[in-house]
């Protein structure tokens, strides 16, 4: 008996240092975009601000996006609270070929330890106009 209230209190003791850490809270500087008329088969590069409002680290765990014309990554992956890192997105208007005109609009899935809300998305639109 006294074992294993030994080795229980141990457990627990080893635990207490990774739950006093707190949550981390994820907070993009903005969460649309509208990036304007931009004629096909321009390329876009643009950064959105990732800071952590909360009180334990933030890990980027994944970051996607709904088209294969747009890339996105977030750096760094870990992110200290109160500190920020950026999304870098890359968007080309040309990938769906010249006839792909009209309006658009994409998104970058973010995905990470913030346990109020583990997934967040960006959107961005764009006005793609004929070359």
């Amino acid at each position: 008996m006294r074992t294993k209230l030994l080795f229980l209190l141990l457990a627990l003791a080893a635990l207490a240092p990774a739950c006093s850490r707190g949550a981390p809270d994820l907070e993009l500087e903005r969460r649309e975009m509208d990036l304007g008329s931009m004629p096909n088969g321009e390329v876009r590069e643009f950064q959105v601000e990732v800071r952590n409002v909360g009180t334990g680290v933030l890990q980027i765990e994944a970051v996607s996006t709904s088209c294969g014309c747009t890339t996105a990554r977030v750096e760094p992956s870990e992110i200290e609270p109160g500190a920020s890192g950026t999304l870098y997105v890359t968007f080309d208007s040309g990938t769906h070929g010249p006839e792909m005109v009209g309006s658009v609009t994409r998104q970058v899935f973010i995905a990470s330890n913030d346990p109020r809300e583990p997934e967040v998305t960006f959107t961005f639109t764009a006005e793609v106009t004929k070359p």
